[in-house]
């Protein structure tokens, strides 16, 4: 999907494993940057997301040979899912944040601290970060294409954004929770302040987030707003509830799921762990 001259976006479709009888139906967005003299990735989708990206780049007349560099707003599988990959068949550059260096690197390290069901399934393996970044860093891509970095941590420690701002272009990961999604954040305090510095990025038009499709103008703005308002409703139903923190985790995940009016497979173990630890923070 063309979002500018330069931008792309392409949409992945996997399923998670919740329970053997029962299969979550998930997506997630990742991005290309068509420079002059190079290809720009932001995110690698699942390891099943390596041909739908280099299919796409060559329809686009470029080639794997072209990428310069990764870009990756954290660690979880549906963002690292294929960098492995793509590093081995371009040689590109690896970019992300000091706090998910260890689990990039070491994969098997995350899935024992967060085993995310068939987490095997959609990682194809640890690959070397080349390069750490930090808040507020400019990159200039290509001589035209800007780059800024944006640290927006609460879904995970070291979460990142990347703001267009020449083409008022936000890629925002997983930062930007919307209504009904599932609570997939460590720190939802952390998060709320995180999306609240995205709103005051001058010139903002195109809010391009890892879990909703791409939103421009006043809708852009909109889903920002939202997405403040569910994470404090979320931060407040935790601490009203009590005891919260001698709960059992899947008790207390039960118990938010319903205040929150989610479906049933929202208590899975993503969810439970997130909410434990807010809980505890």
């Amino acid at each position: 999907m063309k979002i500018t001259e330069s931008i792309h976006a392409l949409k992945h479709r996997f399923q998670i494993p919740v329970r053997p009888d029962l299969k979550a139906e998930r997506f997630v967005y990742s991005y290309i940057v068509f420079g002059k003299n190079g290809v720009y990735l932001i995110d690698s989708g699942v390891a099943a997301s390596l041909q739908t990206i280099l299919d796409y780049i060559e329809k686009n007349g470029r080639s794997v040979e072209e990428i310069r560099s990764l870009y990756l707003t954290h660690s979880h599988p549906d963002h690292i899912g294929a960098a492995r990959q793509i590093q081995k068949k371009s040689g590109c550059g690896i970019y992300a944040h000091e706090g998910e260096k260890e689990w990039i690197e070491d994969v098997q390290q995350q899935y024992r601290e967060r085993p995310v069901p068939g987490f095997e399934s959609l990682v194809a393996g640890s690959v070397k970060i080349d390069r750490l970044l930090e808040d507020g860093e400019r990159i200039d891509l290509d001589g035209h294409t800007k780059l800024e970095v944006v640290f927006t941590p609460g879904h995970s420690d070291g979460s990142l954004s990347f703001f267009f701002k020449n083409e008022g272009v936000l890629v925002s990961g997983d930062c930007v929770l919307l209504p009904g999604q599932l609570p997939i954040y460590d720190n939802v305090a952390q998060g709320v302040d995180s999306v609240e510095k995205l709103k005051r990025l001058p010139g903002l038009n195109i809010l391009l987030s890892a879990w909703d499709d791409p939103r421009s103008g006043g809708e852009a703005q909109q889903k920002l707003d939202h997405s403040i308002a569910y994470l404090q409703k979320i931060l407040k139903t935790i601490n009203a509830i009590d005891d919260a923190r001698g709960l059992d985790r899947v008790d207390l995940c039960r118990q938010v799921v319903e205040i929150l009016q989610l479906p049933p497979e929202a208590v899975n173990p993503l969810v439970t762990r997130a909410l434990f630890l807010n809980a505890h923070l």
